[in-house]
């Protein structure tokens, strides 16, 4: 195993830390106001697969999850970049 020292990893820790704690304010404040704010079609859109028979359903939100891909995708390019 490699050991660095402590000056090249805390910086790379803190940075870290400072992106979790942002994630998890972000989740923290998605749960508290999720119900009172309507993200209109998002998980209805086009191309989302939504199959129900007599007795069974079926749910696949495919172009919701590539929009989100997306998204994530250049949110942490951005964030990624020095």
């Amino acid at each position: 195993m490699l050991a660095f020292p402590a000056s090249v990893m805390l910086p790379h820790l803190g940075r870290l830390f400072i992106i979790l704690g942002a994630v998890l304010l972000a989740v923290g404040l998605w749960l508290t106001f999720a119900p009172h704010i309507s993200l209109g079609k998002l998980g209805r859109l086009p191309g989302d697969i939504h199959i129900k028979r007599d007795n069974f359903t079926f749910y696949f939100p495919l172009t919701t999850c590539i929009l989100i891909s997306v998204l994530l995708t250049l949110f942490f390019s951005i964030l990624s970049r020095k």
